[in-house]
């Protein structure tokens, strides 16, 4: 059984806060006015940014795969069937996976807001 779009998007986004967390999560929070204290405590995160980073890419691939690899056995009238329906969940992962790579790749561009 495979892993639905959906669902892999979803696991994407929240892998990509976690692994994120340690380095946009504080200045996020400064920039919205709450004390370093619970910036600080984002720090805890950093351990595990590669693995979060690692899965993020992971399930984003699998939703990639999902939508552009693999071919769907869908009966006729069914919505995985329509070509709408496709092409708007392509735009979806799309407008997903455009900040959640930007998440990630926070750490490399960082040093400009600091």
């Amino acid at each position: 059984m495979a892993i639905g779009t959906k669902s892999t998007l979803a696991a994407g986004i929240l892998t990509a806060l976690g692994a994120s967390a340690c380095c946009a999560g504080p200045l996020v929070l400064l920039l919205l006015g709450v004390g370093g204290g619970w910036a600080a405590l984002l720090m805890a995160f950093e351990p595990y940014s590669s693995h979060l980073t690692g899965l993020t890419l992971l399930l984003l691939g699998t939703a990639f795969y999902n939508l552009y690899v693999r071919r769907r056995a869908c009966a006729p009238g069914d919505a995985c069937a329509s070509d709408r329906v496709i092409r708007n969940q392509r735009i979806a992962f799309w407008l997903v996976t455009l900040p959640v790579l930007l998440l990630l790749a926070f750490p490399l561009y960082a040093s400009l807001f600091y």
